[in-house]
């Protein structure tokens, strides 16, 4: 059942049945193949994703084909799509799978108005989604030193 599914998630734990409820109704678990996309840089970033089984892999697409992975999610749970910013409308990244996955598709539109009709439980998801994105952030960071770091330097 899709709301036991939203209680065990790290982000919505704190919800009251009716915010699972209203969550639920609009909700829906997706089963993708390995290699298929959940969404391509540049879609409208309408839904919020949770990696429920399976691998999903994160990508900045480049030019002629090349992309950079940003993080692979592969643990129960780990959210990934829309930052609910009304500021950012499309995805930035690349979201593909990596083996059969099941996926937990929430509507960016449902979980705004339960973040604005309860402003205390709206301020914790949205400090929780901004931890998540910001460890992303640090991660991708660290390892784009570590590239640039390993990168001869040529002397005249």
């Amino acid at each position: 059942m899709i709301i036991e599914q939203f209680k065990r998630k790290q982000l919505f734990e704190f919800l009251r049945p009716d915010q699972i409820d209203s969550l639920s109704n609009t909700a829906e678990v997706i089963k993708l193949k390995s290699g298929q996309s959940v969404y391509q840089k540049g879609d409208k970033a309408d839904f919020l994703y949770v990696v429920l089984s399976g691998q999903v892999a994160l990508r900045l697409p480049g030019m002629d084909g090349v992309s950079i992975l940003i993080e692979q999610l592969t643990e129960s749970g780990s959210m990934f799509g829309c930052c609910i910013s009304p500021s950012i409308d499309s995805c930035v990244l690349t979201a593909q799978c990596e083996q059969d996955t099941e996926i937990l598709k929430i509507e960016k539109s449902t979980l705004e108005k339960l973040l604005d009709d309860d402003p205390r439980m709206g301020y914790a998801i949205q400090s929780k989604i901004a931890e998540i994105y910001f460890n992303r952030y640090v991660e991708t960071m660290r390892k784009l030193q570590a590239i640039v770091l390993n990168i001869p330097i040529e002397s005249d």
